[in-house]
């Protein structure tokens, strides 16, 4: 099975507290199970309509994510603190 979620969120910082490092979307949990679970995996889709990949990945307190490289942003237009439109499918093995 291959689904795809699509959904708005904002890019944030990993650690909040640095103010610098890793981007990542909150994925919403709803959107979850359709990726296949709260696991660590490799997701491919768009960001913004910019087509990139990356790794989905647990946040303390119960939350899911998706890191997005320095280079993902810039093909999307964003940046830290802007909302994105994500479409993510779950790459299979």
């Amino acid at each position: 099975m291959n689904a795809t979620v699509e959904f708005l969120g904002n890019v944030r910082f990993w650690d909040p507290g640095k103010g610098a490092g890793l981007a990542v979307v909150d994925v919403p949990d709803d959107c979850v199970q359709q990726l296949g679970g709260r696991k660590q995996r490799r997701v491919s889709g768009t960001l913004n309509g910019a087509d990139f990949t990356g790794s989905t990945m647990l946040v303390a307190g119960g939350g899911f994510c998706v890191g997005v490289s320095k280079a993902a942003l810039k093909a999307a237009g964003a940046a830290v603190g802007d909302e994105v439109r994500v479409v993510l499918s779950r790459e299979q093995p």
